[in-house]
């Protein structure tokens, strides 16, 4: 499972990856650019609701693998489109894609995971790896022949295809034991809205920094398109760590403590990320990926919690409506961009992980379904009453 995550995340990293190279070969405008962005996220955050609600009616484990080789099929077909026009509808049909696989692939996942943090971490921590393998994907492939080679970018897409179909055969009946709706206990609607509100403002700060931070970097840095992809890798690759982190500061601190410290470290990084010039800028970008990254996994485990008897809606917004809202304030971010300059554009970004870390306070930690196993902090420790 964590590797087909992997395999279908790679092309919501791959949207901001090809940023820059639209820029350089089409001449798109900042906003132009951050209309792609836009494009992948707009009806993916729309429809992934649609499909985490289908999830908590019936098991679709053979959904999987055709999402994952839609989302390639759209990026794969980005990079040779005749016009602007074709290469939103594109790079949105590779959102759908997206869309469809995560609601179920995060019902099975934590199925298989015994309900464990570590677990459901490692699930997440693919999706990350796929997201810092992505800039690294694209300048191979752009290098070697431009963006009319980009169908080779649907490479991925036929490895995560075959590993999601190994993973719900071997999951059993019903891909992934329990039943999506195994699951009882009480929503707590008010807890999991502010806790998408969150997720939303952590989701604009990544989306804006993913599509623009390389870009950004060679400004600051006076460095090539190599110093500008290695940011995005940074920024990437410190989230994979960050995810696995999370899952284990987690069991030992609580998911709720873990998450606000979080949000906190996240706006002295951005900060940091933002204003520092110079070669600094890759260690902020690092301490930036990984604060926002540590409560990715527990995101999605709180969010079930908090609807358990909805736990695909609760996936499909978490990880779809929500994380897709960044790519909806991308074109704002290019238009200011295109106004003043991407240095002020990215300025409000620093704010952001503030306002999230409001929207936390006062929740508190969500009993964990009944039908979902896994190690739980003793109801007398600190992290239980944190």
């Amino acid at each position: 499972m964590s590797l087909g995550h992997g395999c279908v995340d790679v092309y919501q990293g791959m949207v901001a990856a090809l940023v820059p190279c639209f820029v350089a070969e089409r001449a798109y405008s900042y906003a132009a650019a951050s209309g792609v962005v836009l494009a992948a996220s707009l009806l993916s955050s729309l429809v992934q609701p649609l499909f985490g609600a289908l999830a908590d009616r019936w098991a679709m484990p053979w959904l999987l693998p055709l999402s994952v080789l839609t989302s390639g099929a759209g990026s794969a077909l980005s990079g040779v489109t005749g016009s602007y026009a074709l290469t939103l509808a594109v790079v949105a049909v590779s959102g759908v894609g997206v869309a469809a696989y995560h609601p179920e692939a995060a019902r099975v996942a934590r199925a298989v995971a015994g309900g464990r943090h570590t677990g459901m971490s490692w699930f997440s921590f693919g999706g990350n790896a796929g997201f810092a393998l992505a800039p690294l994907l694209v300048l191979a492939v752009v290098a070697a022949g431009g963006l009319r080679a980009s169908p080779l970018l649907a490479v991925p897409a036929v490895l995560g295809a075959v590993c999601c179909a190994v993973a719900v055969r071997g999951a059993g009946p019903g891909g992934g034991g329990a039943g999506p709706r195994a699951a009882a206990g009480r929503d707590d609607l008010a807890s999991f809205l502010r806790l998408s509100g969150a997720v939303v403002c952590r989701s604009v700060v990544f989306v804006g920094l993913g599509a623009f931070i390389s870009l950004y970097v060679r400004q600051r840095t006076g460095g090539g398109e190599a110093a500008g992809t290695a940011a995005l890798c940074v920024l990437y690759a410190g989230g994979a760590a960050g995810t696995l982190a999370g899952g284990r500061l987690a069991e030992r601190y609580g998911r709720m403590t873990v998450v606000r410290r979080s949000y906190a470290l996240t706006v002295p990084a951005v900060a940091g990320l933002v204003l520092v010039p110079g070669p600094p800028v890759y260690l902020f970008a690092a301490l930036t990926s990984a604060a926002l990254y540590v409560p990715f996994s527990l995101h999605i485990t709180l969010a079930q919690d908090f609807l358990p008897r909805r736990t695909g809606t609760a996936s499909g917004v978490t990880l779809g409506l929500a994380v897709s809202a960044g790519g909806l304030a991308a074109p704002a971010i290019g238009a200011l961009a295109d106004a003043t300059s991407l240095y002020t554009a990215l300025l409000p970004l620093i704010a952001l992980p503030a306002l999230g870390r409001l929207l936390l306070c006062g929740l508190r930690e969500p009993e964990p379904p009944r039908g979902v196993t896994g190690r739980r902090a003793d109801p007398r420790s600190p992290a239980a009453r944190r």
